[in-house]
């Protein structure tokens, strides 16, 4: 039950990793929130609609047809104006956002977004919240030129654990598939975040679900292998395996 003075959020991504990142960014920075989640725009229900203060809309990786997502969302953005609507947009979709999802009570992130960026836009809220992030207005040079290195730098067994927890695997499932210990996954995982400068796990899935962690790890469709988001562990893992938390 959500509470009586409390705040109702909704995160809507296609993404598992994105979905648990900025879940755990909602959980730590904005415990008054009650969160739901959805995996796509079809899924979000009237009730969810009218409880919502704020609702983000991860949109970066609608490939297919991103033009129709953006203009079910301007139907959205039509009768729903008290919501904060905070989209998480892409480079290529850009000015298609910008044409189509531009209103008072909106805010567009780039999906490479600090997660700082993510925490003012809701802090701020949707009367005060910049309306386009200085993320997503960078130029491509200066965004990722910096930190094209720690890409470079991460180890075929590190990029290996990272892969595999941003496809929804945990450090036993891991352990198991690769036949090593917890305490070698969770050493490679952490030497990981170190080449990477990442200080969490939130941090973490964060860098895993954007464009260049993605791009990096070979997880979307653009790169190979979206299909794989989508196969049940249990093809890979038996069932007395536990998911770490």
């Amino acid at each position: 039950m959500l509470p009586l003075n409390g705040k109702h959020g909704v995160v809507i991504s296609k993404i598992p990793v994105m979905q648990s990142g900025l879940g755990g960014v909602m959980a730590r920075n904005f415990p008054d929130y009650e969160l739901t989640y959805c995996c796509s725009l079809q899924e979000l229900t009237l009730l969810q609609l009218r409880r919502a203060d704020v609702i983000i809309a991860d949109i970066s990786g609608d490939y297919r047809n991103p033009r129709g997502t953006l203009e079910q969302y301007y139907g959205l953005l039509n009768q729903y104006r008290g919501i904060h609507w905070i989209f998480l947009v892409s480079r290529p979709l850009y000015a298609s956002a910008v044409e189509l999802l531009m209103r008072p009570e909106t805010t567009l992130l780039s999906d490479m977004e600090p997660i700082e960026g993510v925490i003012a836009a809701i802090r701020a809220g949707r009367e005060r919240a910049e309306r386009i992030s200085q993320t997503l207005l960078t130029p491509d040079s200066q965004e990722f030129g910096e930190k094209s290195e720690s890409f470079i730098a991460l180890t075929h067994s590190e990029r290996k654990v990272l892969r595999l927890l941003g496809k929804g695997w945990g450090i036993n499932q891991i352990a198991t598939l690769l036949k090593k210990s917890n305490k070698t996954i969770s050493a490679q995982k952490n030497s990981a975040m170190r080449r990477l400068s990442l200080r969490s796990n939130a941090d973490m899935y964060a860098w895993i679900s954007s464009v260049q962690g993605m791009r990096e790890l070979s997880l979307m469709s653009a790169y190979g292998e979206f299909e794989e988001w989508k196969r049940p562990l249990q093809q890979d893992i038996s069932p007395s395996s536990k998911i770490a938390q």
